[in-house]
């Protein structure tokens, strides 16, 4: 007999709250009971769409009387308070990357989390990308041999407005993060070592605030093998996301995702179409097998794929990445 459906409350109802607003309220087993932002307006307009209300304040949208479970999209600064308050509520909660761009203020607040014992998934959505998924059965059923080299590629189409990129950490911590986590994922280790280079090209204000558009970051395995992550904000042909693993015996890929399959003939000439021509149409489904293996967690009463703590190490990466970027010097990754 099938569970009761699990209550969710929204927490944010910018650009992608409603990109989760939609796949809580398409999922068979949610009830999308209300959403909350700062914006009132916000979290009305959104709740119209979906059927649900808006929550006057954050205790309603944290009741543990009315859900058993949140989702939180709000703005960074926010995820980690969240997080501690669905601890102490004992409700569920999934959250946006990443806990809080303090790393140790993130590990304080994963200890907490952990001691009341809610389950509790880092949206870490690309890990639920069809392709990827199954090039990492693949790699796990040892048919790639022995892991020698891992090349990942994260090219975006253009780059965020500065305003934003003020705020978000960073290329190593808001972009290429998911990347380090989809290292660790597909090779079931943790990186040791990391060293990164990387330039501002496309914008000079990129440099101005201290950043980089463009990068290329090395990881060393445990066992000596290799990770290369090149990351792009800026390209003139759409988004381009790659992934290949090179093994003793073998090499498997899931390679770059076109936007469509028709290739046009005429005479010496063959035309097929490009990419995506953004990153949010090349990864819309993952968000909802994301939410939908969370729920299936949360049902089966079975911890959720992506821990808190595959939150933590994927941002430890991070953060010796951007010292490795700064300093131009290797960095020990410490966890």
């Amino acid at each position: 007999m099938r569970n009761p459906m699990q209550r969710f409350a929204l927490i944010g109802a910018g650009f992608i709250g409603s990109v989760h607003a939609q796949s809580l309220a398409a999922h068979p087993g949610v009830d999308l009971r209300c959403v909350y932002d700062l914006d009132p307006a916000r979290a009305a307009h959104v709740s119209a769409a979906h059927g649900a209300r808006p929550a006057r304040s954050l205790e309603e949208a944290f009741d543990p009387a009315q859900v058993d479970a949140v989702f939180i999209a709000s703005s960074t600064d926010t995820h980690a308070a969240h997080l501690r308050r669905a601890a102490d509520a004992g409700i569920a909660a999934l959250v946006e990357k990443p806990i809080d761009l303090d790393l140790a203020h993130a590990k304080d607040v994963v200890a907490h989390v952990e001691a009341a014992g809610i389950p509790a998934m880092v949206d870490f959505n690309r890990r639920f990308d069809r392709d990827h998924a199954a090039l990492k059965r693949v790699v796990d059923s040892g048919e790639l041999g022995e892991i020698a080299l891992v090349q990942l590629t994260s090219r975006g189409p253009s780059l965020p407005p500065i305003e934003y990129l003020k705020v978000s950490g960073g290329q190593m911590r808001d972009q290429t993060v998911h990347f380090f986590d989809l290292a660790r994922w597909l090779t079931g280790a943790d990186p040791v070592e990391v060293h990164v280079m990387g330039s501002a090209l496309s914008d000079p204000r990129v440099a101005d605030i201290g950043d980089v558009d463009t990068s290329i970051a090395t990881l060393r395995l445990p066992g000596g093998a290799l990770v290369q992550i090149d990351s792009v904000r800026h390209t003139g042909y759409g988004y381009d996301e790659r992934l290949e693993v090179l093994g003793s015996a073998g090499m498997a890929e899931s390679g770059r995702m076109r936007a469509g399959n028709l290739t046009r003939f005429t005479g010496p000439t063959a035309t097929s179409e490009g990419l995506h021509p953004g990153w949010f149409e090349r990864v819309q489904p993952t968000y909802a097998a994301a939410l939908a293996a969370f729920v299936t967690a949360l049902e089966a009463n079975t911890p959720p794929p992506v821990t808190l703590r595959d939150g933590l190490r994927a941002q430890a990466i991070a953060e010796a990445a951007t010292l490795s970027l700064h300093t131009g010097q290797p960095q020990t990754i410490t966890y």
